[in-house]
């Protein structure tokens, strides 16, 4: 399936060649690539690249007769169907639902008829909004960028195959920029339609329940009537959107329309996927990363019933069979034998070593911060308050482990998954099996997690699946082993932070964060108080593991690095953690409100039972502001107990009031899960952990019996609502704990630190 739609244009060319997105990350690609096409673009050249997409797209979608595509967002049926094409990829956020509802709100179309696919892994479906507003949010000037023509977007959404789900932007991003716009836009153009046909003034129509009514004459015309004539009209690029007050499905509790197929199982994940004549494969890769497949003999896994063929990869042994289990039991028959790639001495405690070596030779790779901290140290002198606290690598723990389905045929590659980029895995996919992106097709499938470990530059399975689809002549499965990709994960970095700072009168007079991670400081966590000096310095670490993006990303660690140690900063005060917060932010902000409504409605400062204590932190990311407060204790062997935990959301506006609730409490339970009991560790250059019998993630009958989740409706701009609720919780626990026990715990996980 050709997927340029202009042959004219060289799609790789479009842009120069740019530094690997594994280390710079998609949203520093966006930035680069859109500058050097702001300084090279050519109009006509990006006005048939536009034109083209949109011819590709409706080929792709009109398939009913009658159907009419608008903008390769939706597509209006005769029967007044509305089919809403999601560019992002359902892996359990609730996005699809939300983002309906907002093309749907601004459509004024019956909710009942709408319904919400997954987009194709086509260049003509590059999510455009979502690179202009990423753009935006890097430049520093929004403005500018959206007074720029959406043909140049599309042009660099395209030439850099954006179509990525992550960094909480489905709703911020594509629900705002994209999903309102063409409803609005789809509206007036059904209107105008209607005015010709009726004869009437467009002023006189209204619009509802997918019609067009004329009040006067008593006449109407359904959308299905009105689709042919307003797909071939100009759409605005600039509508007119609604209020808040003229709102019918924004800000709605509506029922999720992916949850019935969840429960009653007839929703197909990638790992179900069963095709005629498939096989089963599975994969054993070297312990130690970096380390070298040596020398395998096939012979045991082949004299098992059911294995087929055994296939050597670089680094790894591959088994296939008619079945998974034939596959396993092949697999666990054979004694491979790898190098470590001269990681075998690398352990957990060596690595923070490196990191505290790295930090203390005081040379960073990046900055940032406003004042003069070190004159502050200095007239501070011995009065300076220093700590360091170390997180360790975090595994994603999917529920479903990877498992990628590849059939080559005739010189094509076709794959079944459920991956968080599908334009990204098309495109690495082609590369691993040396073909054109043209020539592989990747089918999208819903997700049994993913956190940010299904981004194609981070899933080593594209590539293994692409080759092992070039030695076999059937389709076949592979899938990864729970224990293989919990040892084989791209995991949250292993990071440590030393803190200082120095208080005056009661409050911060300086502020140091010197922490150590790996090599991509892309994503830096702003301060949110107010302090004369701070300084925050990222020094550069790169173990032999593979670190990458985790919920909440970069948010996860600072926030438990900050709000600790402005909870020490208090107690070294000699103040309330809630009231020493409180003042070091502007009266009347938002983070004010919304720190000072959590300790409203958790009770701060009213009695609690003995040995339980409160913690409280308020963190802001993806535009959104969330402060937490914990109740807890400590059981007799010395592990946490989460009794209570209350949030305040403030993040603009929430499209879907029940879905961003249980998003939040989702992300305390994680943050939970990651501070008491999650930990990655390494011993002789490999991972420990196997399974979730040795990588504890929180248990049901540990979790908190009451979670409070408040939202604070603003008029600020629309936050991210998948990721902001975790990072808070970590350091609201810790605090919690401090106070029902007076110990300071800088490390985590919690569970190590009980048994320390």
């Amino acid at each position: 399936m050709a997927d340029n739609p202009n042959p004219n244009i060289d799609e790789t060319d479009a842009i120069p060649a740019q530094v690997p997105a594994k280390k710079k990350g998609v949203k520093r690609r966006i930035f680069l690539a859109g500058s050097a096409l702001l300084v090279g673009g050519g109009v006509f050249g990006l006005y048939w690249s536009d034109s083209n997409a949109g011819k590709h797209a409706r080929a792709l979608t009109e398939t009913g007769a009658g159907e009419r595509n608008f903008l390769t967002w939706m597509k209006i049926a005769p029967d007044d169907t509305v089919t809403v094409y999601s560019p992002h990829i359902d892996f359990g956020q609730g996005t699809h639902t939300a983002l309906g509802q907002m093309l749907a709100d601004e459509l004024d179309a019956d909710w009942s008829k709408v319904r919400v696919e997954q987009a194709p892994a086509d260049m003509a479906f590059a999510n455009t909004p979502l690179v202009k507003s990423f753009l935006g949010e890097m430049s520093g000037y929004p403005g500018v960028i959206s007074a720029l023509p959406a043909a140049l977007m599309g042009m660099l959404a395209r030439s850099q195959k954006i179509q990525i789900t992550g960094g909480s932007s489905a709703v911020r991003f594509t629900g705002q920029g994209g999903m309102r716009v063409v409803g609005a836009a789809v509206r007036a153009a059904l209107i105008e339609e209607a005015a010709d046909r009726l004869g009437v003034p467009a002023g006189e129509l209204t619009t509802a329940d997918s019609a067009v009514t004329h009040a006067a004459s008593g006449r109407s015309l359904r959308y299905g009537e009105l689709a042919a004539g307003a797909a071939g009209r100009s759409l605005a690029s600039d509508p007119v959107l609604k209020s808040r007050a003229e709102w019918k499905l924004i800000n709605k509790p509506v029922i999720r329309r992916d949850i019935p197929a969840k429960v009653d199982g007839s929703a197909i994940y990638g790992i179900d996927l069963s095709l005629p004549d498939m096989r089963v494969a599975t994969i054993a890769a070297a312990p130690v990363r970096g380390g070298k497949l040596e020398a395998v003999d096939e012979a045991p896994a082949l004299a098992v019933p059911g294995v087929e063929k055994v296939v050597k990869l670089d680094d790894a042994v591959i088994v296939v069979a008619k079945g998974y289990w034939q596959a396993l039991k092949g697999l666990n028959a054979l004694s491979p034998k790898f190098t470590d790639g001269g990681n075998g001495a690398m352990s957990t405690p060596s690595i923070y070593a490196a990191q505290d070596k790295l930090r203390e030779a005081g040379k960073p790779d990046n900055t940032a911060g406003d004042g003069d901290v070190d004159a502050a140290f200095k007239a501070a002198g011995d009065k300076v308050i220093s700590a360091d606290y170390r997180v360790p690598f975090l595994h994603h723990a999917m529920m479903e482990p990877f498992a990628l389905t590849a059939h080559f045929k005739d010189g094509k590659l076709t794959l079944w998954g459920g991956l968080q980029d599908p334009l990204g895995a098309r495109d690495r996919a082609a590369k691993a099996a040396g073909i054109d992106m043209d020539d592989v097709i990747f089918n999208p499938m819903i997700m049994g997690g993913g956190f940010g470990r299904r981004f194609p530059p981070m899933t080593e399975i594209i590539d293994q699946a692409a080759l092992l689809a070039k030695q076999v002549p059937y389709p076949v499965k592979l899938v990864w082993s729970r224990e293989e990709e919990v040892r084989h994960g791209t995991y949250r970095p292993q990071s440590s932070a030393r803190l200082k700072a120095t208080l005056e009168n009661g409050r911060i007079a300086a502020w140091q964060n010197d922490y150590v991670q790996g090599d991509n400081a892309e994503g830096e966590v702003g301060f949110i108080y107010e302090v004369p000096a701070t300084a925050r310095r990222h020094f550069a670490y790169k173990s032999n593991q593979n670190d990458g993006p985790w919920r909440s990303v970069n948010s996860t660690q600072h926030g438990f690095y900050n709000e600790s140690f402005v909870d020490e900063l208090a107690y070294a005060a000699g103040e309330d953690p809630f009231a020493f917060r409180r003042k070091h932010l502007p009266e009347g902000s938002r983070h004010r409100k919304v720190l000072e409504t959590v300790a409203e409605r958790a009770g701060w400062g009213s009695p609690l039972p003995e040995g339980v204590g409160r913690g409280i932190a308020i963190v802001e990311s993806f535009g959104t502001i969330v402060a937490e407060v914990v109740e807890a204790t400590v059981k007799e062997d010395g592990s946490p107990k989460v009794l209570k935990a209350f949030a305040v959301v403030d993040c603009g506006t929430t499209v879907n009031p029940l879905n961003a609730e249980a998003q939040i409490a989702g992300g305390i339970i994680m943050g939970l899960s990651s501070a008491i009991g999650e930990a990655i560790t390494l011993d002789n250059g490999a991972v420990v952990e196997s399974n979730f019998s040795d990588y504890n993630v929180l248990k049901l009958a540990d979790a908190p019996p009451v979670i409070d989740v408040h939202f604070i409706e603003s008029d600020a701009a629309m936050g991210g609502i998948g990721e902001p609720g975790l990072p808070p919780a970590s350091p609201a626990l810790a605090n919690a704990l401090l106070a029902a026990t007076g110990k300071r715990i800088r490390t985590l996980p919690l569970l190590q630190q009980a048994k320390a």
